[in-house]
C-alpha cells in the first residue's frame, strides 16, 4: 500500500482510530503513532509529510489520547494552515487549531491585552512601507521606491532575528548580509520607524510576535493559562523557523516536551528572511530523548528525477548537507532528465516553448507544466516564446513583465524620448538605438554594472537590463530601426501577453515554486552567475543556491528538463558555462569529487542508466537530438509507416489502463511511445523493450497486453486488475 492521495475530493471519514492509519507506509505510521515526548520528523521532498502529521494528530484525537482543543499546529502560510485544517476535518479531527505563527500569536494577544495593558490591542499596521518612507524622510534620507521595499525587508529581518536598531550594523557585518543602503542609515531609519509606531500606537506583524513573547515572559499566570489550554504542539516546515518564532514556541511549551517538528534542512531557502535550519539540526541536542523518524520514500517523482536530486545533495557541503536525506522513489521508472545546451537565450526560450507544445500534444495538461527560473526578470523571454507558440501561461509570485512598475515607467520614458526625437538633449551623445535606450533608462535606475546584493533594487535593474538587451537584439534584427519602432514593438509584445492565461503553463521563480509540484518541470537559465547567483559570495550562500536548485528538481513528477544558453543574444560570444551544480551529472561533465555522477541513491535496483551512442533517423540517417524524434527513431518530417488502426487500438487500451490505475493516460505510455510501437509492430519482448519509453517495469506490467494487441489479439482481461494490485 502506498501513500497515494485519495482519489475523491470528499473521502469518507475513517470509521475508527485504527482506520486512520490505513494507507500509511511504515515510517508514516511510526510518525502517526509516536504521540508522546518530543518527536522530530525529517521529511524529504515528496515523502508525504503533511499526510503523516495530519494522520498523527487525527489518530491521537480519535484514540482519545489528544483532546482536539489542546492541540496547536503551526505552519508558515495561510494556504498550508487551511490545507491542514481541511485534512483534519476529513479524518474526523475537527476542532484542532491549525494556524500560522502570526495568526496564533495575534489571537492570544487580542485575548490577553485588555488584562495585561488595558483597552484594545493597538491598531495593526497592514503595510509598513508607508511608515518606513516617512521615517526615512524624517532622517533626511532619500529612498526610491525599490530601495524603500528593500529597507522595509531589512527592518523585518532585524526584528525576526531580535536585532534592535543600534545593533543592526554589527548584525549585518556578522551575517555577511548585503545591505541595500549604508547600514548606519538603515539603523537610523529603523530607530525612527520604531519611534513613530510608539507615538501613533500602532504595531506591525513582527510586533505581534514580539509583544506576545513579552507578555508570556513577564506574566507567568498568562503563560500558565496558555500552557493549560495547549498541551501538544506540531510545527511544520521547521527548517524555516526564525529565532523570534522559536522563542515564542519555547514559551508556549514551558518545561514540557510534547512537541512534534517536521522539516528538511535541504529545503532551507529563505535565510534572507531570518529563517534558519539550526533549530531543526539542534533538535536532538536540545531533546536527547526525542523520537526521530526519517521519511525518505518519495511518492512524487520518478527514480530518474530522484537520482538527480540525490546527486545534487551528494555534492553539498556544510552542516545542512551532513543531515541530507537520501530519497527512494516509489514510482515506476520514467524518462531520464533532459539536459539541453542552447546557443543563446532566445533559442533556449523557443526550444523550451517547442518542447512544452510537444508535451501538451502528448496529453500533458498545460496546468501540469512549469518553467522555473532564478529571478523574475528572466520571465519576459519565456512569456514571449510561449505567446508566440500559442501556449497559455500564468505567472506565479510576480507581476507580468510588462505590468511591472519599472517596465511601465521605462515605456513611458522611451515613448516620450521617441516623440521628442532630436529635441531631447539626453540623446545628444547616443549614436545608435541601444545607446539611446541606455541613455533614457539611466534616468530610471539602469547602470552599466548591476547593483550589489539582491532584493527590489536588483530586480528593478534586471528588468531594465532586459529592456536594454531587447533593444540590442531588436536593432540587430532591424538595423535601421529607431526609438519609435522599438516603442511599437514593446506595445505589441505587451498586448500579446495580456491574453487570458487561466489554466496555462506556470512561470515562476524557484522561490515561488516551493511547496508546489507539476508533472513536467523546465529548469531554465542554469548558468554560472545565475545559478548560483552572482551575489552569492560565501560558502553558505552558495550552498543555499544549491538547495534552491534541489527544490526546483524535486517539483517534477515525471518529466524534468534542464537547460542553459552559452550567450545572451544570437551571435554573441559563447562565454557562459553551465552551473557547477550539475558537474558529474549532466552528460560530458566531470564530477567535482570522487563521487559518481548523480550518486547511487533514489533509483530502484537494476535501473542503472545505459550509455547510448547517437540516435540516427532510420529513414534519412540524420542524427536526432529532439526527445520526441529519438523516441520515434525518425525525423518528425520523414515519412511514417505507422499502422493507424493499431495506433487507435493502443490508445483505447491505454485509456482503459489509465482509468483502472487512476493515473493520467501518458503515465502508461506517451503518444510518442504508442506511435513508435505502431510503426515498428514488435513481435516479442526483445523488440518491444528496444523502444524508448518501454522500461523493465512497464514491460513486465504492460508487455503482454501490448504484444497481444500488436498481434491482432485481445489482451488478457485480468491484466488490468493485476496492474492495480501491483
Amino acid at each position: 500500500m502506498t501513500a497515494a492521495t485519495h482519489s475523491s475530493h470528499f473521502p469518507q471519514v475513517p470509521e475508527s482510530a485504527d482506520a486512520v492509519l490505513d494507507g500509511l507506509d511504515p515510517e508514516q505510521r511510526e510518525v502517526a503513532t509516536a504521540l508522546h515526548g518530543p518527536v522530530c520528523v525529517l521529511a524529504g521532498a515528496g515523502t508525504g509529510k503533511t499526510r503523516a502529521i495530519t494522520h498523527r494528530i487525527a489518530y491521537g484525537v480519535r484514540a482519545g489520547i489528544l483532546q482536539p482543543a489542546s492541540v496547536l499546529a503551526v505552519t508558515f502560510t495561510n494556504r498550508a494552515a487551511g490545507e491542514m485544517r481541511g485534512r483534519l476535518r476529513q479524518l474526523g479531527a475537527g476542532g484542532v487549531q491549525a494556524r500560522t505563527f502570526h495568526s496564533a500569536a495575534l489571537r492570544q494577544l487580542q485575548y490577553f491585552w485588555p488584562k495585561v495593558v488595558g483597552g484594545d490591542v493597538p491598531r495593526l499596521l497592514e503595510r509598513k512601507i508607508q511608515l518606513v518612507a516617512e521615517s526615512a524622510a524624517r532622517c533626511r534620507i532619500r529612498l526610491d521606491r525599490n530601495e524603500l521595499r528593500d529597507v522595509t525587508s531589512e527592518i523585518e529581518w532585524a526584528k525576526v532575528t531580535q536585532t534592535v536598531p543600534a545593533d543592526y550594523p554589527a548584525a549585518v557585518a556578522k551575517s555577511h548580509r548585503d545591505a541595500p543602503r549604508d547600514p548606519a542609515e538603515i539603523s537610523q531609519i529603523y530607530g525612527m520607524y520604531e519611534q513613530l509606531k510608539r507615538d501613533r500606537a500602532v504595531i506591525d506583524f513582527e510586533d505581534v510576535l514580539l509583544l506576545t513573547v513579552g507578555i508570556l515572559q513577564d506574566r507567568h499566570d498568562i503563560a500558565d493559562q496558555i500552557r493549560r489550554q495547549y498541551q501538544h504542539f506540531v510545527v511544520d516546515e521547521y527548517q524555516d523557523v526564525s529565532p523570534l518564532q522559536q522563542r515564542l514556541l519555547d514559551l508556549w511549551l514551558g518545561d514540557r516536551d510534547s512537541l512534534c517538528v517536521v522539516g528538511d534542512a535541504s529545503q532551507t531557502i529563505y535565510s534572507f528572511t531570518g529563517a534558519t535550519p539550526d533549530h531543526l539540526l539542534n533538535f536532538r541536542t536540545r531533546h536527547p530523548s526525542a523520537t526521530v523518524v526519517k521519511l525518505v520514500r518519495d511518492y512524487r517523482s520518478t527514480p530518474q528525477v530522484v537520482q538527480l536530486a540525490n546527486g545534487l545533495l551528494n555534492q553539498a557541503r556544510g552542516r545542512a548537507a551532513e543531515h541530507r536525506l537520501e530519497l527512494i522513489s516509489q514510482r515506476d521508472p520514467g524518462a531520464d532528465p533532459s539536459y539541453v545546451e542552447y546557443a543563446d537565450e532566445p533559442a533556449e526560450a523557443e526550444g523550451t516553448a517547442r518542447r512544452i507544445r510537444e508535451l501538451i500534444d502528448d496529453g500533458v495538461p498545460a496546468g501540469e507544466i512549469a518553467v522555473l527560473y532564478r529571478i523574475n526578470a528572466q520571465s519576459e523571454v519565456y512569456e514571449q516564446a510561449l505567446a508566440d507558440a500559442g501556449v497559455p501561461y500564468q505567472l506565479r509570485g510576480a507581476e507580468r513583465f510588462f505590468e511591472r512598475q519599472e517596465v511601465r515607467e521605462a515605456g513611458i520614458a522611451l515613448r516620450g524620448a521617441a516623440r521628442a526625437g532630436g529635441n531631447d538633449s539626453l540623446l545628444d551623445d547616443a549614436e545608435d538605438l541601444p545607446s539611446q535606450v541606455r541613455a533614457v533608462l539611466s534616468t530610471k535606475g539602469w547602470t552599466s554594472e548591476p547593483p550589489a546584493g539582491s532584493g527590489a533594487v536588483r530586480d528593478r535593474w534586471e528588468s531594465l537590463a532586459a529592456l536594454v538587451r531587447l533593444a540590442e537584439d531588436f536593432v540587430r534584427a532591424r538595423p535601421g530601426a529607431g526609438l519609435a519602432d522599438l516603442v511599437t514593438e514593446l506595445d505589441e509584445r505587451a498586448a500579446a501577453q495580456h491574453a487570458p492565461t487561466v489554466q496555462g503553463v506556470t512561470l515562476a521563480s524557484l522561490h515561488a515554486a516551493k511547496g508546489l509540484e507539476w508533472d513536467a518541470v523546465f529548469l531554465v537559465g542554469l548558468t554560472e552567475g545565475m545559478m548560483p547567483i552572482t551575489y552569492a559570495k560565501t560558502d553558505e550562500q552558495v550552498e543555499e543556491e544549491r538547495r534552491l536548485l534541489y527544490v526546483g528538481v524535486t517539483r517534477a513528477r515525471f518529466h524534468l528538463f534542464l537547460s542553459w544558453a552559452l550567450s545572451r543574444s544570437p551571435g554573441g560570444r559563447a562565454s557562459r558555462r553551465p552551473t557547477r551544480f550539475l558537474n558529474g551529472m549532466r552528460p560530458g561533465s566531470a564530477a567535482p569529487g570522487a563521487r559518481g555522477a548523480g550518486g547511487a541513491g533514489g533509483t530502484e535496483r537494476g535501473s542503472r542508466r545505459k550509455r547510448r551512442g547517437p540516435v540516427l533517423c532510420r529513414v534519412c540517417g540524420r542524427t536526432l537530438t529532439d526527445a520526441g524524434e529519438m523516441k520515434l527513431t525518425r525525423c518528425e518530417d520523414c515519412p511514417s509507416d505507422m499502422d493507424e488502426g493499431l495506433f487507435e487500438r493502443l490508445r483505447e487500451w491505454r485509456s482503459d489502463q489509465a482509468k483502472q490505475l487512476g493515473q493520467p493516460a501518458y503515465c502508461v505510455f506517451t503518444d510518442k511511445t504508442l506511435m513508435a510501437i505502431a510503426e515498428r509492430v514488435p513481435a516479442d519482448e526483445g523488440e518491444l523493450s528496444g523502444i524508448s519509453g518501454v522500461g523493465g517495469r512497464k514491460l513486465e506490467r504492460f508487455g503482454a497486453d501490448v504484444l497481444a494487441i500488436c498481434a491482432g489479439q485481445e489482451p488478457d482481461e485480468g491484466s488490468g486488475e493485476a496492474a492495480v494490485d501491483d
